[in-house]
């Protein structure tokens, strides 16, 4: 019974962003206690500690590109969207056109870049950020930026991943931007 309801929620969530949920369902239906922990990381990747939803969706969308240009990248400029960030602003965070973010939006993008990178550099963009919204807020973006990974990493384990493609944001049809060092496979 509790596999159906869940089944429902997913099904809302297909109709609602166009998103294939079918790797959600398989782990839904082989593995309830799997299913139910996966839900653990909906619960992370809402964390906000009231750090404003555009460098939150900055650090997904950047985090989300880093690891897939289809499908993952579209649900999450989606919800973006869905969360009344304009869209000239997730064209940007699409693009990693920092010029046309504010200051703290571009902030948290490079800093994630620099972060899934490994780059020493994001040491001094972590101060940044925890002056602007505390330790609490770098660890939303923390959470933003780790869960937003664990999505395109399941889907690609289990045979769901797909081959880049553009996302569409509004009226307008964008190829992801990939860093320098996000082309790293």
């Amino acid at each position: 019974m509790i596999r159906y309801f869940l089944n429902k929620m997913l099904m809302a969530m297909h109709r609602r962003y166009n998103y294939d949920v079918r790797y959600m369902q398989e782990i839904l239906q082989t593995d309830l206690p799997a299913f139910l922990k996966y839900l653990g990381f909906q619960m992370m990747a809402a964390h906000s500690a009231k750090v404003p939803a555009e460098p939150l969706f900055a650090a997904r969308v950047r985090a989300i590109i880093w690891d897939d240009c289809g499908p993952c990248t579209q649900l999450v400029v989606n919800m973006a969207l869905e969360a009344k960030v304009s869209p000239d602003r997730v064209r940007a965070m699409v693009d990693m056109d920092l010029d046309n973010l504010p200051e703290s939006t571009a902030l948290v993008a490079r800093f994630t870049e620099l972060v899934l990178a490994h780059n020493p550099e994001a040491d001094e963009l972590r101060e940044q950020i925890r002056a602007l919204w505390g330790s609490k807020g770098l660890i939303a973006i923390a959470y933003s930026i780790s869960s937003s990974r664990v999505y395109p990493a399941l889907k690609y384990t289990l045979g769901y991943g797909h081959t880049c493609s553009r996302v569409q944001v509004n009226d307008q049809t964008l190829a992801p931007t990939r860093s320098a060092e996000a082309q790293h496979g």
